[in-house]
């Protein structure tokens, strides 16, 4: 299909989707607020899940882990972005390379779900925002979410490629307040932001900054001629994010959003094995620059969501350049001096698409769902003034899926879904299709208890970034297979008297899962995306407390063992990821005060290079206080502090080691008006 064929179907679905909009808003003098629209997904009720079926269901209704995280929610941890968020939820793992959201150029933040980097898919509004397949979640401020829906388990057959072993959705608000913040912290953080609107039109812009973080990693670098030891730091890290949102009815809305990150880093020598001859002859000397490195990343994120109670459609447009520049003292490659050399690139990502499903009520106990999804993906390397790539490449996904529910009786109620996917015009030829089945059983014990089955297939798409970059850093995978797998959990949910238990037993498998592994070559670090199984048992727990005198509780506990198995070093499974994660907290509220504490920790986690056995990392325990004062309804002073204990804990880790922020806070005041 060439692209102006795909134009012309994108602005012909736009128009039908237009034209369904118009019939809406001449109907609304007529609502009544009855009958059908009370099936609509208002995202009002704190129980209610709408991304696990495609449809409105309360939680212990639906037959998957799920875990639904309100504003409310939101507010009282204090959370600044929608990673502050998932970063405390029990089954997740998401940490930036540097803080304040702050990523290394092509080595964007990964979400981590039952132990399997880069498992799950991440929504806004039920529509697809991946950024070279991955996610910098630090931009979305935790100011403009209504809800976070996350459901873990295999999500491909609703949503397609990428919802491996889960979905995240990111749902919106619709109204907004008039309301001004500032706020200052150590290290140089910065916070302003504003919010204006009304019932149908908001507006926001934020500006974050992060001023200095020293010691961020250490890097070893045994080249062919360059033997030392480089430190990172990072500073001036920015983030700026604005939007617009327009409720034409309650039907139909319009949002575009725009985040923008830029941080600065420095690579020093720190240390010189004099040992080898060229080393020495090179005058190497320790607290001499290595390289300077500003990166840039800008997107757009552009939506039109339509639903009511039998339709939902969906028109999205994202688009975004990644950046990074600046003076290289030394070559990677061969480690020789140079004093004028220069790293320069430059790459934009674009997707644009429309979702579309139809609800049928057949009877009172069945229910189906018929929709489609077409996204068009493009990539792109541009030219700079140090680097001659132009490289382009571009695919079109379509996708088919269908679901029916049977309700058996009072009790029991089955759920099935198909969904096949395909590409076409895929640069080398390199299409892909697939048709994935899911089933899954709910149980109700009585009102309160719920049992469930769930086996779901899977399956991912290896991305451009993944297949094309070739440079210093990335080695190019251009024969990636597409990942699949298979699903299969049993759990159990409660709620009772102020409490909300859930279990889930789980076991995951996943061919050709796609990785990064560190190549050495040479005695230079480079990395590439490879092919490599998976697999993964484990049981989570979790219960919320809503306790007595102003407090409330959570905990949550996951068991598992991931292992992944290497056909390129033969040592059969590897384990590759924390046995053990805890996650809990405790929140206190009384008259004009609220408090809370929350802790994440993830026992030692294993690090699986291309060439050598694998290694352990140590554990991390990841600690956040917020105290919020409001001594009127339009005042409101908080008092955020990250990194309670002051641990130097590594979070991520790419080849190097990056470390969290030492205990840092943020005082903060607001105001409505």
């Amino acid at each position: 299909m060439t692209m102006k064929m795909w134009n012309k179907k994108f602005l012909a679905a736009a128009v039908v989707l237009s034209a369904m909009t118009g019939q809406v808003y001449a109907a609304e003098t007529a609502h009544t607020g009855t009958g059908d629209d009370e099936t609509l997904p208002t995202y009002l009720h704190g129980e209610v899940v709408v991304t696990a079926t495609r449809t409105r269901k309360k939680d212990i209704d639906v037959p998957a882990a799920t875990t639904v995280i309100t504003a409310e929610d939101i507010k009282q941890s204090g959370a600044a972005n929608v990673s502050d968020v998932l970063s405390k939820v029990d089954g997740f793992v998401y940490k930036s390379f540097g803080p304040n959201g702050a990523a290394m150029g092509a080595m964007t933040n990964e979400v981590n779900v039952r132990g399997l980097k880069g498992g799950a898919l991440v929504l806004m509004n039920g529509n697809p925002i991946a950024w070279r397949g991955k996610y910098n979640l630090d931009q979305i401020p935790a100011s403009q979410i209504e809800r976070i829906e996350i459901v873990k388990g295999g999500g491909s057959v609703l949503y397609g490629s990428e919802a491996v072993a889960g979905v995240i959705n990111i749902i919106t608000k619709k109204k907004s307040t008039n309301e001004v913040h500032a706020g200052f912290g150590n290290y140089g953080q910065r916070s302003y932001g504003v919010t204006l609107g009304d019932d149908k039109f908001g507006f926001y812009y934020n500006y974050d900054k992060f001023g200095r973080r020293d010691k961020l990693t250490y890097t070893d670098y045994e080249q062919a001629r360059l033997h030392a030891q480089t430190r990172t730091d990072i500073y001036d890290i920015v983030k700026q994010n604005m939007g617009v949102t327009y409720r034409v009815n309650p039907r139909l809305d319009f949002q575009v959003g725009y985040y923008e990150t830029e941080g600065k880093y420095s690579r020093t020598i720190t240390a010189v094995d004099n040992t080898h001859g060229p080393t020495a002859a090179q005058h190497i000397r320790i607290g001499e620059p290595y390289n300077r490195r500003k990166y840039e990343t800008k997107q757009y994120i552009t939506q039109l969501n339509y639903r009511d109670s039998k339709w939902k459609g969906s028109l999205f447009f994202n688009t975004g350049t990644l950046e990074f520049k600046g003076p290289s003292y030394f070559n990677s490659r061969t480690g020789l001096r140079t004093p004028n050399g220069r790293y320069h690139t430059r790459e934009k990502n674009m997707t644009y698409g429309i979702d579309m499903q139809r609800t049928w009520r057949v009877n009172p106990k069945s229910t189906a769902i018929l929709g489609v999804d077409l996204m068009h993906e493009r990539f792109a390397d541009i030219p700079t003034d140090a680097s001659t790539d132009n490289a382009r490449y571009s695919r079109n996904n379509w996708g088919v899926f269908g679901q029916w529910e049977q309700r058996f009786d009072e009790r029991n109620t089955g759920i099935f879904g198909l969904r096949e996917t395909w590409t076409t015009g895929a640069a080398r030829g390199q299409n892909y299709h697939n048709l994935s089945a899911s089933a899954q059983w709910l149980h109700k014990l009585n009102r309160e208890n719920s049992v469930y089955l769930n086996v779901s297939q899977s399956f991912v798409m290896p991305t451009f970034a993944q297949m094309y970059p070739n440079n210093d850093r990335q080695m190019a995978a251009p024969d990636l297979r597409p990942q699949k797998g298979v699903n299969y959990e049993i759990g159990w949910k409660q709620k009772h008297n102020g409490h909300s238990w859930k279990a889930a037993l789980f076991h995951m498998r996943v061919k050709d899962n796609i990785t990064a592994r560190v190549n050495r070559i040479g005695g230079r670090a480079e990395y590439q995306y490879t092919n490599e199984d998976f697999r993964n048992i484990g049981l989570e727990l979790s219960n919320e407390i809503q306790g007595t005198h102003g407090f409330s509780y959570n905990w949550g506990l996951t068991w598992q063992n991931p292992q992944t198995k290497s056909s390129k070093k033969m040592l059969g499974w590897e384990r590759t990821f924390g046995r053990i994660q805890l996650t809990g907290g405790v929140t206190y509220k009384k008259d004009k005060w609220t408090s809370s504490l929350s802790a994440s920790y993830l026992a030692d986690r294993v690090q699986s290079p291309s060439d050598a056995p694998a290694y352990r990392s140590k554990p991390y325990l990841l600690t956040t206080w917020n105290t919020t004062y409001a001594p009127d309804e339009n005042s409101e002073l908080s008092l955020r502090i990250d990194n309670v204990l002051n641990r130097n804990d590594t979070t991520m880790h790419s080849g190097s080691e990056y470390y969290v922020a030492p205990i840092n806070y943020l005082l903060s005041y607001s105001y409505r008006f």
